[in-house]
């Protein structure tokens, strides 16, 4: 295709060719932190929040940017510019979109007429104001043989420097997916470590918990005003979907555990402007309902990418943990048991199930791929620990009982493998019909046990190869998918696929929430009470890396060794492929 020839084109390939091809140069170089205002009219145009691209298909793809007046509010009228080249000589597709109050100044377009499987450049521009350039490609062919993606979560602006998405600006992915907590709601002093957000100061716009359109429009703008947030996303296209923080704290299709209708206003409201503007702030592509996000995106034959929605549509209401264990009575756990097996019980919702079989039970992708929030892998320790252990109490003495707990049960489980008698005491820690083993985190599949149920029994009876990936926990985890027996008893433990979870990009992970523990002993807990679970990391942030290739699935955990400066040094701290081996004790 022609370079487009409007006068507005030709006057800026003219008068502004030099500095383009400049500008261009040092964008790519730095990733797309480059803020234009090019041509110096008596209206300049502001691009301070970058560019960046997302929902990728064969022939099209979301840019996004945001764009005004210094000092006005009248609309801005824009022209994007995708290329082949960063000199945007061969400019293969182009337009017009707007950007203007109602969307708080974002614009947002659908650039079609792409090909498949190439990679473009991309920028808008009004006049001699230019934006940053933007990276971004396609969706492969059906014949890819590998593809890679770069796997986020939990980015928490006052906590810690956004390294990992620096980190993974300078390594080569093809994709980004973003699994939620995008941004988080909290004011202050509601985060769980108050002395980062003061060290860092890293605090402006982020003293009060945000409720309003106008709200979370500031939040998501202090975000994007992130140098490093730049960088990432002009480096590559963006798969996006949210988890609870981008409305509120464990947020389910009725509520939210941190809203209280008394002092926060009506929940449905506040959920409406949290969706309203994180569809104006992400590359995302948009649909008449905006809290049905979940989609399917094809990699050719090779992955099919299903992005799950958990929160705001079927999410049945949170079991609290103390009640599931008895510690709040025995009729409160009666009740809380009867919740927790009830074979209707929602995390996706009917529709929202049905469309995912349809989409699993149609792909000829060799790999089936769960882009979703929370940990699905059964993530089960004994009722004796949980009862015990308190990751919500900072208190050295509550920590230390769950520690002698946790020595019990193993001290058990130990002297059973050797062969060595055991105390009436251990005998009962490991008869499960006296003490159960439990997940530890019910807002997660754990605490949705029949849902998560008929998922990877779909996928065992399709036989897919099944591959989920989550975040929420800001730790790395790798582990197994197996079922429970729930409806045929002959298939417990059954492996149908394997989880592979990315740490916090910069929230805390288990040095905040369990400071009387070490690291080392964090690790070794969960590595030896958990029957799933093949590794995990209890301490490092940074991002998960993704390899799909026909004959394998790998996963590369790379690890910040910090967030609280920009200067840091990054490693590949764990390297794990996808086994089609079963464990021992699974049935073949």
């Amino acid at each position: 295709m022609k370079i487009d020839s409007t006068p507005e084109t030709k006057a800026l390939s003219r008068r502004e060719f030099i500095v383009t091809v400049s500008s261009v140069s040092a964008v790519v170089a730095a990733g797309g932190v480059l803020s234009g205002c090019g041509g110096g009219g008596p209206l300049p145009i502001e691009f301070n929040y970058g560019v960046a691209s997302g929902d990728p298909q064969k022939d099209r793809i979301i840019l996004w940017t945001h764009a005004k007046y210094q000092g006005r509010v009248e609309p801005v009228e824009l022209t994007y510019q995708v290329a082949n080249d960063s000199a945007f000589m061969s400019v293969v597709s182009s337009g017009q979109v707007v950007a203007s109050a109602d969307t708080g100044y974002t614009a947002k377009v659908d650039a079609t007429g792409l090909a498949e499987g190439k990679s473009y450049f991309y920028r808008f521009f009004s006049g001699g104001s230019i934006s940053a350039v933007g990276q971004t490609r396609t969706l492969p062919a059906s014949s890819a043989t590998e593809v890679t993606f770069s796997v986020f979560s939990c980015a928490d602006y006052p906590l810690g420097y956004f390294n990992a998405y620096a980190e993974a600006a300078k390594r080569d992915s093809d994709f980004a997916i973003h699994l939620g907590d995008y941004i988080y709601e909290y004011g202050t002093g509601s985060a769980p470590t108050e002395k980062v957000i003061l060290d860092l100061k890293r605090f402006a716009d982020h003293t009060k918990e945000i409720l309003t359109l106008e709200d979370y429009r500031k939040r998501h703008a202090l975000y994007k005003s992130d140098p490093d947030s730049k960088v990432f996303h002009a480096k590559m296209p963006l798969i996006a979907g949210w988890d609870d923080h981008e409305v509120s704290n464990d947020n389910y299709k009725d509520g939210a555990q941190a809203h209280d209708p008394a002092t926060d206003g009506s929940y449905t409201l506040r959920r409406t402007v949290a969706i309203q503007a994180y569809h104006e702030w992400m590359p995302i592509r948009t649909g008449v309902d905006k809290m049905k996000i979940y989609r399917s995106f094809d990699f050719g034959n090779l992955v099919s990418l299903h992005m799950l929605e958990t929160r705001n549509i079927g999410r049945d209401k949170q079991i609290a943990i103390t009640e599931l264990a008895g510690l709040e009575g025995a009729a409160k756990q009666a009740s809380a048991y009867a919740e927790y097996t009830r074979a209707d019980r929602q995390m996706l919702g009917a529709t929202q199930l049905a469309w995912l079989q349809q989409q699993m039970g149609t792909s000829k992708a060799t790999w089936q791929v769960l882009g979703q929030q929370v940990l699905m892998a059964r993530m089960e320790s004994p009722a004796s620990v949980l009862t015990k252990l308190n990751g919500d109490s900072r208190d050295p003495n509550a920590q230390a009982d769950g520690l002698a707990a946790i020595t019990a049960y193993l001290t058990a489980k130990g002297k059973r493998a050797a062969g060595a008698p055991l105390t009436p005491v251990e005998t009962v820690l490991l008869d499960l019909t006296k003490n159960p083993k439990l997940g530890y985190n019910l807002d997660a599949w754990d605490g949705y046990i029949a849902a998560r149920e008929t998922v990877l029994a779909t996928a065992l009876q399709l036989n897919k190869k099944l591959i989920s990936l989550a975040g929420d926990t800001h730790n790395g985890w790798h582990s197994d998918l197996t079922l429970m027996g729930l409806a045929n008893p002959s298939l417990a433990n059954v492996k149908v696929g394997e989880e592979f979870a990315t740490p916090g990009v910069s929230s805390g992970g288990f040095e905040e929430y369990l400071p009387a523990f070490t690291k080392e002993q964090v690790k070794s807990l969960f590595e030896n009470i958990v029957d799933d679970l093949r590794w995990m990391d209890a301490s490092r942030r940074g991002y998960l890396k993704m390899t799909f290739t026909t004959a394998q699935a790998k996963g590369e955990w790379v690890f910040v060794d910090q967030v609280l400066s920009r200067t840091y040094s990054a490693s590949i701290g764990h390297t794990a492929p996808y086994r089609t081996v079963k464990k021992a004790t699974t049935p073949d």
